[in-house]
């Protein structure tokens, strides 16, 4: 969880980061929804962003895109070869009439693939099968991600999204879903996720974990540690507000914490 911060008032400030989340599995190495300090902060914990090969963007909100040009020409090894791929939603891609595009043509062309994702558009990306989801936002076009993983899994991102009816139906038994909770509970917004919202979904979907991120600054006001204790008292289900750097280990078990030191083995172990 590279940032944990959303909304122009903590992308202002920086309250939280808004870098979005990188996504490291078998062959894969993706950043979702790359805002502002997403390259920085990718370096600052040990990703080389020359590493990636897919950049995945929900929708088009400057806390969500800001780096993804940036990432893309450090994918593509400083725009010198085709390589990766770019997934995002239309407006993004091509541009609406609310907003966008948000990417130029010039990045576009220099991924090997460029995907414009549509909810209930699904496709493989290397071992993992992913899945996108329907959203209700002020960008129209945007999407969330579901994203199955071999052995393991699957877990889910619901982006930006105010609550609507069968939203929970795209996360149905996902084992972690991560919902970007924008507002506490009492404190609506269209367009927009609150805790009251989180509380619905989860419910629906009934995951085995839930994690709250993309924190905006009424939230943060309020302490999202105490609205994931509401979610979970009123669900039953284990529910974590993240922090900016947390690490969250998918596998048999869904373990949580902070990098810490890498032991003897060279391995990586959790605070």
């Amino acid at each position: 969880m590279l940032g944990t911060g959303g909304g122009r008032f903590v992308t202002m400030t920086q309250k939280r980061r808004t870098a979005g989340i990188r996504v490291l599995g078998n062959g894969l190495n993706l950043h979702l929804d790359p805002g502002p300090g997403a390259l920085v902060y990718s370096i600052s914990e040990g990703l080389d962003p020359q590493k990636l090969n897919a950049v995945f963007v929900s929708h088009c909100h400057p806390d969500h895109y800001t780096d993804a040009e940036v990432l893309i020409e450090a994918m593509t090894r400083g725009m010198t070869k085709k390589r990766g791929v770019l997934v995002a939603n239309k407006s993004v891609i091509s541009g609406s009439d609310a907003c966008g595009p948000s990417i130029s043509r010039y990045h576009q062309r220099m991924t090997e693939s460029t995907t414009e994702a549509v909810a209930g558009m699904k496709f493989q990306l290397s071992d993992f099968n992913v899945c996108v989801t329907a959203a209700r936002h002020s960008d129209p076009e945007a999407v969330g991600f579901r994203f199955e993983v071999p052995a393991v899994g699957s877990f889910g991102y619901t982006s930006d999204t105010e609550y609507f009816e069968g939203i929970g139906d795209y996360y149905q038994r996902v084992r972690l879903l991560i919902l970007c909770v924008m507002r506490p509970s009492g404190k609506p917004w269209k367009g927009h996720m609150t805790s009251d919202d989180a509380v619905k979904i989860v419910e629906e979907a009934q995951p085995e974990q839930a994690v709250l991120t993309h924190l905006g600054m009424q939230m943060l006001i309020r302490g999202p540690e105490k609205e994931a204790k509401l979610i979970q008292e009123r669900t039953n289900v284990p529910t974590v507000s993240a922090v900016d750097g947390m690490r969250i280990a998918f596998g048999e078990k869904i373990i949580m914490g902070q990098r810490a030191k890498k032991d003897q083995r060279g391995l990586e172990t959790f605070l």
